[in-house]
């Protein structure tokens, strides 16, 4: 399954913006379902991930209470939706699946970073101006 991200742009500080991450073909995975970011010179980081059913939402402490995941399974698509943005959330954005380590990791720590060189879609841009 190829996932393609979508939604990115350039936004004032405390902004919003919605990504979308779209499933082509004709499944949708049936796994816990993530999204990630990487900002210039750091290691990708798990921001916010998702159960399968969608009943379960756990969020880097970074972007607790700021973004919101969400999934659509009959649709193919995840969503995150960014509000009150800062500068420090520019990165580019990626959606994935999310195993069980790194969630674990994001639950003990509040943060969780990947070096996965594995399939990535493309990404989609997010710039905060400040």
């Amino acid at each position: 399954v190829q996932l393609v991200e979508s939604g990115g742009g350039l936004v004032q500080a405390g902004g919003s913006l919605r990504l979308s991450c779209a499933a082509s073909g004709s499944t949708f995975p049936i796994n816990a379902m993530g999204w990630y970011r990487q900002a210039p010179g750091k290691q990708r980081e798990l921001v916010a991930a998702i159960t399968t059913g969608g009943g379960v939402t756990i969020y880097a402490d970074s972007v607790k209470n700021r973004f919101a995941i969400s999934r659509d399974n009959p649709k193919k698509t995840m969503y995150l939706q960014l509000n009150s943005l800062k500068p420090e959330d520019t990165a580019i954005y990626y959606c994935n699946l999310v195993d069980d380590d790194i969630v674990d990791t994001l639950i003990r720590d509040g943060r969780a970073s990947t070096t996965d060189s594995g399939s990535w879609g493309p990404g989609t841009r997010v710039t905060v101006s400040s």
